[in-house]
């Protein structure tokens, strides 16, 4: 049974090359796609009001996967005017999941990666005196 093989270029199953050969023919098969959004919220550690801005402040000792740090980037892309996040990391040099060798050995660090996305970062030792009071 040709079935055990894997499907023909272009199709995710045999089910789908079944249906796009035997019932479906006038269609087209992957030609387009949608964007879409996945509504979701955020809970932020910390908020510091100064004056009419808005700082929420994520505490981080570090991710735990890409995608976590894909959230952060959405967050920020959502947040309105006048609004900011801000990481404290425990450690800015912990390296980010996932992330490849460079020629040197080294790899992003959480704190170059909230560089590359223009996110402000602190550790706890290097944090604003004006946010202790």
């Amino acid at each position: 049974m040709k079935k055990k093989l894997k499907p023909p270029k272009g199709y995710d199953s045999w089910f789908e090359y079944d249906l796009h050969s035997l019932q479906l023919k006038g269609c087209q098969c992957h030609t387009a796609k949608v964007a879409y959004v996945q509504e979701r919220s955020y809970e932020p550690d910390f908020i510091r009001q100064e004056g009419s801005k808005t700082i929420y402040i994520e505490a981080k000792g570090r991710f735990r996967d890409r995608s976590e740090a894909r959230k952060y980037v959405d967050v920020k892309a959502a947040l309105s005017e006048g609004s900011e996040l801000v990481f404290v990391f425990w450690n800015p040099k912990t390296p980010m999941p996932g992330s490849q060798r460079r020629a040197d050995g080294s790899r992003l660090t959480h704190g170059e990666w909230a560089e590359l996305q223009g996110l402000r970062y602190y550790t706890a030792e290097t944090l604003p005196k004006a946010w202790s009071k």
